[in-house]
C-alpha cells in the first residue's frame, strides 16, 4: 500500500469515527432522530439480529418512531465502547427501558455500521432476547 493510499484510508477512518462519535452524542442527548436524519443514507438497510432487513430511510424512520413511541419508561442508555476500521464501525450499548409490548428490557447491544460517503448504508443490531 502506498503512502498516499494509507493516508487516504487513515483520513476515511478518522471521518467515520468522528461521524460515529457525533451520532452517538446525539443519541445520548435524546436527539436520536436528528442523528438518523443527518447520518443515514436514503437507501439504508437496517437489520435486527438475523431478521430480514428493513430497506430505505422512509421505512426505517417509521420503524424507529414506532419503537421510541412504544417506550413507556426510559431508565438508561450507556455507550460502552466504539471502534472503527475502514468504512465499518461498531458501537456497544447497554439499554434499560420498559416497552409497552415487551415489558422491562435490560440488555447489551452491538451495532455494526457500514459507511459510504459520510452516511450509514447498512446497520445491523446484535442482542439477546
Amino acid at each position: 500500500m502506498s503512502f498516499v493510499s494509507s493516508k487516504k484510508k487513515l483520513s476515511s477512518m478518522k471521518s467515520v469515527i468522528e461521524s460515529l462519535n457525533d451520532l452517538n452524542q446525539l443519541i445520548l442527548t435524546g436527539k436520536t432522530m436528528e442523528g438518523f436524519e443527518k447520518y443515514y443514507d436514503d437507501e439504508v438497510a437496517m437489520q435486527e439480529n438475523s431478521n430480514a432487513p428493513t430497506i430505505g430511510k422512509t421505512a426505517n424512520r417509521q420503524r424507529e418512531i414506532a419503537f421510541y413511541s412504544s417506550i413507556t419508561e426510559f431508565r438508561d442508555a450507556k455507550l460502552l465502547s466504539v471502534a472503527a476500521n475502514g468504512n465499518t464501525s461498531f458501537a456497544v450499548w447497554h439499554y434499560d427501558f420498559t416497552h409497552k409490548d415487551w415489558g422491562v428490557r435490560k440488555y447489551t447491544q452491538v451495532s455494526v455500521q457500514e459507511w459510504k460517503d459520510g452516511k450509514i448504508v447498512r446497520e445491523q443490531f446484535f442482542y439477546g432476547n
